[in-house]
């Protein structure tokens, strides 16, 4: 029995889509602590301008962006043959896992280090390891809180658009119900984060929330329309592994059970 589930292609392909989306996840929410900036990646000066009465904006961003778009892609493909249930298992677990490596986080950050360990590493330039290591995981409980928040209330938005769409589309316009879902839910969230993690947890004013929640969609607006030939890349691949007859069928299950 458990040798016909390993060999079944859907199975195995639903693992390896949680297994990446998971690791995904939590790679971004482990590389977030770091600010960069977009302009100088393209080489460009910064820029300068003014939202909401905020002056001296420009598009500096989490490293965990960078990453985030992927899991909306990734949830439109799981979306489309395995059904909106599959997503949120996923998602579930994705967050259950993040969760769990925060909190391993947190106790390898109070377990006494060895004395040796503080200058271990000074000729690169870092005169303490444990406030380095504590600076790196030690992100505020708010910006998890918030990340966890915004990641979890985004999927289930995504997921819920992208059936709305798909009711009306059918199996035409994938273009469509992907960019469509992806859009509205990066725009929920940017802001749940920035809500939970600056409003609530140090006190931004509303005009600063909305300002930087603009500038981070505006970004992930322009990778969710770059990346839509990726999801029709997916699928072409996902079909050929498959074969026509098993994906047709798995998308028709996974619009049963959405209206189950």
């Amino acid at each position: 029995m458990i040798q016909n589930i390993l060999k079944d292609k859907p199975t195995k392909l639903f693992v390896i889509f949680t297994a990446f989306f998971v690791a995904n996840a939590l790679i971004a929410e482990c590389i977030g602590g770091k600010i960069f900036s977009l302009e100088k990646l393209f080489g460009l000066a910064p820029s300068s301008f003014t939202l909401f009465g905020q002056k001296a904006l420009s598009f500096n961003l989490t490293c965990g962006v960078l990453l985030w778009p992927l899991e909306f892609v990734m949830t439109d493909i799981v979306n489309e043959y395995y059904g909106p249930k599959a997503v949120r298992r996923i998602s579930y677990t994705a967050v259950a896992l993040i969760t769990y490596a925060f909190v391993m986080f947190y106790f390898a950050m109070s377990v006494p280090p060895a004395d040796f360990w503080y200058g271990s590493a000074v000729q690169d330039g870092i005169p303490d390891m444990n406030k380095a290591f504590n600076g790196i995981f030690g992100q505020g409980m708010w910006i998890i809180l918030g990340s966890l928040v915004a990641f979890l209330v985004s999927q289930i938005v995504d997921v819920t658009v992208f059936h709305k769409i798909k009711k009306y589309t059918g199996e035409k316009k994938m273009w469509l119900r992907a960019t469509g879902s992806t859009l509205i839910s990066q725009l929920v969230d940017s802001f749940i984060v920035l809500f939970i993690a600056f409003k609530i947890g140090k006190g931004w004013s509303w005009q600063l929330v909305l300002a930087i929640c603009l500038v981070n969609y505006t970004y992930k607006f322009t990778m969710a329309i770059i990346l839509t030939p990726l999801i029709y890349l997916i699928e072409k691949r996902i079909e050929k592994y498959l074969g026509h007859e098993i994906a047709y069928t798995m998308k028709q299950a996974a619009m049963g059970r959405e209206s189950a």
